[in-house]
């Protein structure tokens, strides 16, 4: 009965990204939305970059985690194992938000240790993601009340691939990462909209 309530899970998680980036995007001097990463906002040596990291990745990971989870609780145990895979390779990806905020970038020497975390981070992130979407889609074949789900994740997989690899050549790198960031965050609206109804 408790999981009924975690169809909030995926806005609430929107709503505390989207303030959290807007709000400490106004209070950092000198940020610019439009050509500075997300990530710089909670970067070592940057004004309250610790609690941004809490905010806008932690938490919003945390959230996602829930919807994920909700997911696969979901799942008969005759689900089609590529709709597991999925659900599994969804929970990996909101574990990779997290771990984003826990390692975060070190503005004083981007190449160290603590900045390669916080990139491999959002590399598995993104790569987590897609991994799902492709799974969910092939598991949906066989089970047809996981195609809306399946169909809205792989529309946004396709979307934050393309934002991260292809969108970065025509556009600020800082853009292209907040569009790949949108496609996340549309999917985080709708997922409680494609899961299927618990049996």
């Amino acid at each position: 009965m408790a999981r009924k309530g975690w169809q909030w899970a995926g806005p609430a998680a929107v709503l505390v990204w989207l303030l959290a980036v807007i709000g400490f995007g106004m209070r950092l001097q000198g940020y610019d939305q439009m050509r500075h990463p997300v990530s710089l906002l909670g970067a070592h040596g940057v004004p309250d970059g610790n609690l941004f990291s809490w905010l806008g990745f932690v938490l919003p990971g945390v959230l996602a985690g829930l919807v994920a989870l909700d997911a696969v609780l979901r799942m008969p145990a005759s689900a089609p194992r590529p709709l597991r895979v999925g659900g599994q390779m969804l929970l990996l990806a909101a574990l990779a938000f997290v771990a984003m905020g826990l390692f975060p970038l070190d503005v004083d020497d981007i190449g160290n240790r603590a900045s390669q975390f916080h990139a491999s981070a959002w590399l598995l992130w993104l790569l987590a993601f897609c991994t799902a979407a492709i799974a969910l889609r092939l598991g949906a074949a066989r089970a047809s009340a996981w195609r809306p789900l399946a169909t809205l994740s792989l529309a946004c997989a396709a979307w934050m691939a393309c934002s991260a690899f292809l969108f970065e050549v025509v556009m600020p790198v800082a853009m292209a990462q907040r569009l790949a960031f949108l496609g996340w965050l549309i999917w985080l609206l709708g997922a409680a909209r494609g899961l299927p109804a618990r049996a």
